[in-house]
């Protein structure tokens, strides 16, 4: 797998994409939280597109863009750098800090406990 990075910008870009599905530079500009001129948005797309991350189709004057990276491949990648950045290439220190966080509710923990029994019941 190919280490998938995103500017901020981009990844904002990217959701609207992997939500919405293929999108005019309009469409992904409506969509965005906070307002982006139209050039703008229309550069970021020529970067992800650069870089090999969107593709784009004619349709009349206007361009359709669409993902060429998998939102789960852009996960993987990035949890990847998290870990080896932040947590020393340690999953444990990485699981150990999630789970220490206050914000998470019992439902959610209860959640993440049964998917680590699920995974330790497959290697018996």
């Amino acid at each position: 797998m190919a280490n998938v990075v995103f500017t901020d910008r981009e990844l904002d870009i990217m959701t609207v994409l992997w939500e919405d599905g293929p999108s005019t530079v309009a469409g992904v500009r409506h969509r965005l939280a906070d307002p982006l001129a139209y050039t703008t948005v229309l550069t970021v797309l020529r970067t992800l597109e650069d870089k090999g991350h969107v593709a784009h189709v004619e349709e009349g004057r206007a361009f359709r863009y669409h993902t060429l990276v998998d939102r789960g491949e852009a996960r993987v990648s990035a949890l990847a750098r998290v870990r080896r950045k932040l947590f020393d290439g340690s999953a444990k220190l990485l699981v150990t800090h999630l789970v220490s966080d206050r914000s998470l509710s019992d439902e959610e923990l209860r959640s993440i406990r049964e998917l680590l029994d699920e995974r330790l019941g497959e290697e018996k």
